[in-house]
């Protein structure tokens, strides 16, 4: 018998130990992480039980008649753990689905957490999307290395790297991203494409103190004055860019080809995967092709994103899924 409820403060501690251990999930579940945009968000995530003990749970938010899963986190999905077989799988996603329904939801929007964020193989729901009959409404492209087998940097990033090292570029690493935010990533967002980023300063500090080890900032100076930077998310197995700005001379002293270099060469080595994030605009329909040149410079290929919408009513369809 499974039962689904809602998340409550209550349920905190019981959230977060259950994603410290769940085979598909990283520290953008935590509720510290989740709780930072809540006045943004009306809370919908659930948590699914087996005779009282928690065997799932569903990062998400609602709006209207629909949940996501969740517009505030880059990927979301069914968190489970690792001993949960494909049949029981299924028999959580009926019953989620049902509960929504009853619940006056007409349809639920997934957003799973890519493939190669988890530690071992999780794609169950790529094969239940099938047999729900999703449809899939957004798909974007994000540029990534498997460090293990990278290509060959290509002769434009090398030759930014030797630019960089010639006029003497340093590379350190912040605990504060004051410098980065306020002289760099914002003006530029303001003026080449009128917006702010996702996180104001306070915010994302306030993010990296909670999570100093998954949340780190790379600054690159000349002469003392800061010209580029990158804020990185850090997961067991995955360097995910999650901010990155240079000042207008960027490719003039080869900023990022250097700064980027030295985070896939020699910080990060270790992991399993580099994600440069995605090169989408107008919700995943145009492909900026100077962003994704220059990361597929540095050997990066392309894998996806992909959100699915699922109508809740079809959770009749895995009735008699099974022989």
């Amino acid at each position: 018998m499974i039962t689904i409820k809602k998340y409550t403060t209550k349920d905190y501690t019981l959230w977060n130990n259950f994603v410290a251990t769940a085979k598909n999930a990283t520290f953008l579940f935590h509720r510290d992480f989740m709780e930072y945009h809540k006045d943004r968000f009306e809370d919908y995530s659930l948590l699914c039980f087996k005779k009282d003990k928690l065997i799932a749970i569903l990062p998400a938010n609602v709006v209207g008649d629909v949940v996501h899963s969740h517009q505030g986190l880059t990927y979301g999905g069914l968190i489970i753990q690792e001993k949960i077989k494909f049949e029981e799988y299924t028999a959580i996603f009926k019953e989620l689905l049902h509960f929504l329904e009853n619940n006056k939801i007409d349809s639920i929007l997934l957003k799973p957490l890519p493939q190669f964020y988890s530690i071992i193989p999780s794609e169950e729901f790529e094969y239940l999307q099938f047999i729900l009959e999703a449809t899939i409404c957004k798909i974007e492209i994000t540029s990534v290395i498997n460090i293990n087998m990278q290509l060959q940097l290509s002769s434009s990033r090398k030759e930014g790297c030797k630019r960089a090292r010639k006029k003497g570029l340093i590379i350190i690493e912040e605990p504060d991203l004051t410098s980065f935010w306020k002289q760099v990533l914002e003006p530029n967002l303001s003026d080449k494409y009128k917006v702010k980023p996702v996180h104001n300063l306070q915010e994302i500090q306030q993010l990296k103190n909670n999570f100093s080890k998954n949340i780190r900032q790379f600054n690159v100076y000349h002469e003392s004055k800061i010209v580029a930077g990158v804020t990185i998310f850090e997961t067991k197995n995955v360097a995910h860019v999650q901010y990155i700005s240079g000042n207008k001379n960027k490719n003039k002293n080869g900023s990022l080809d250097y700064l980027f270099q030295y985070l896939i060469q020699d910080v990060f080595k270790k992991k399993q995967y580099f994600d440069f994030g995605t090169s989408n605009e107008n919700q995943g329909k145009k492909v900026n092709k100077g962003l994704l040149f220059w990361k597929e410079g540095f050997g990066a290929r392309s894998m996806t994103y992909k959100t699915y919408e699922i109508l809740t009513a079809n959770h009749t369809k895995l009735s008699n899924l099974f022989t």
